[in-house]
């Protein structure tokens, strides 16, 4: 019976833990036995705080060497076993970036082929946010925020100096861990588990999303376009209702856009979770009006017909003088969500955006055409729950409050 051992590759926050993750769901979910290895878990029982000191991880620093190697070993002993007991597809999830150490790898596990997947993340702000999520986990509770941060940028900095990409091993893929993108790949021929891997790889996993537009503002009363107003009373109030609506959800993500009012919408969310991560991202900021930001509706009509003509004939691809079209939104937005569900990982988080955002937003997971987009309802005191994965798939509309309050 063929087997596989897949091993993860990549320096440190490009999303290998995640990714393995991902496989280990989606073979489980085609009923292909799979169990993550994790070298790190493994490193932290055996040897504890002593660990977590970069030095440990200087490629000088013969007694770490010898440690982490030794961690591999038994690493790779345990999903040899495993397999041998009735396991399909033993995932080792480690970052496995010098070819020497792949070689050895390879010369060890020689019962069943062993696929590389290679983790590139190349989004600065992603790394950066990355980086400093690594130093809120447990074995940096020692240190202070800028002391787990200056330690782990100087482990990855002794990994940079080995990293090696995949090149010349027998079986690999390359994958932007940010786009769910195959950038490059060895196939691995033969085996029956390699096209449900390359399939999970280059889907878009949505654990659990939350997809809110902002509270009512004053420009939403009078009809204005744009701006930056805050929340009226009823916004406010709108805002209080969700949180409380959300009060027993698990929620580890609060993305918002750069606008006031989505920040007052999401503050009552966060203040119930001081330990939530917030992000506000522009890509979520409003459709950009140009010279009509600010204007009313009936202005536009009075003083610009030819932009309400415009408009009115193709709302998706008709761009505001100087401003931004439906059509134009695609890139930017889907940007932001792939930005948002990379941090997020598997837990469940919360987009706060606006009506034009979340219209794309939505579009992006329902398929829909493109002329329609602009007519998707978006209401204020309703959210979008959205859960797609092979085991799961969710996509409902939720009251939070009486549209009459």
């Amino acid at each position: 019976m063929q087997k596989l051992y897949v091993a993860m590759v990549g320096l440190p926050a490009r999303g290998k833990s995640t990714l393995a993750r991902r496989i280990r769901d989606g073979l489980m979910a085609e009923d292909i036995q799979a169990r993550l290895f994790n070298n790190g878990d493994l490193r932290r029982s055996l040897m504890g705080a002593e660990s977590t000191n970069p030095d440990f991880y200087n490629p000088n620093n013969a007694a770490g060497r010898e440690a982490r190697e030794m961690i591999c070993r038994r690493n790779m002993d345990l999903a040899r076993n495993w397999l041998a007991e009735g396991g399909e597809v033993a995932i080792l999830d480690a970052t496995n970036v010098s070819r020497a150490r792949r070689r050895m790898i390879e010369s060890t596990l020689t019962d069943y082929p062993v696929l590389f997947v290679e983790c590139v993340n190349e989004d600065q702000l992603l790394l950066t946010a990355c980086i400093r999520r690594k130093t809120t986990l447990p074995e940096y509770a020692a240190y202070s925020e800028e002391e787990a941060l200056q330690s782990f940028m100087k482990r990855i900095g002794y990994y940079e100096t080995i990293y090696e990409p995949l090149e010349d091993e027998k079986f690999w893929l390359c994958v932007d861990s940010t786009a769910n993108r195959i950038l490059a790949e060895r196939p691995c021929e033969g085996s029956p588990f390699y096209p449900a891997i390359r399939e999970i790889v280059v889907s878009a996993w949505v654990h659990c999303l939350y997809l809110v537009r902002h509270g009512q503002t004053e420009f939403n009363v009078r009809g204005r376009i744009g701006g930056d107003p805050p929340l009226t009373a009823k916004g406010r109030a709108q805002a209080e209702a969700l949180a409380q609506h959300m009060r027993q959800k698990e929620i580890d993500w609060v993305f918002t856009s750069t606008r006031l009012r989505s920040h007052e919408t999401a503050a009552p969310l966060l203040a119930e979770r001081p330990a939530a991560h917030i992000m506000a991202f522009k890509e979520f900021n409003e459709i950009w009006a140009g010279d009509c930001e600010g204007m009313l509706y009936s202005e536009i009509r009075e003083k610009m017909p030819q932009v309400t003509a415009g408009r009115n004939a193709n709302k998706f691809s008709y761009a505001y003088p100087n401003g931004e079209s439906y059509a134009m939104l695609g890139e930017r937005v889907q940007r932001g969500l792939r930005r948002a569900l990379f941090l997020a990982g598997d837990t469940p988080l919360v987009i706060v955006g606006h009506q034009a955002i979340n219209r794309v937003l939505l579009s992006l997971f329902l398929r829909q055409r493109s002329e329609d987009v602009p007519y998707i309802y978006i209401p204020q005191n309703q959210y979008y729950h959205i859960s797609l994965t092979p085991r799961r798939k969710v996509f409902e509309r939720v009251a939070y409050q009486d549209d009459n309050r």
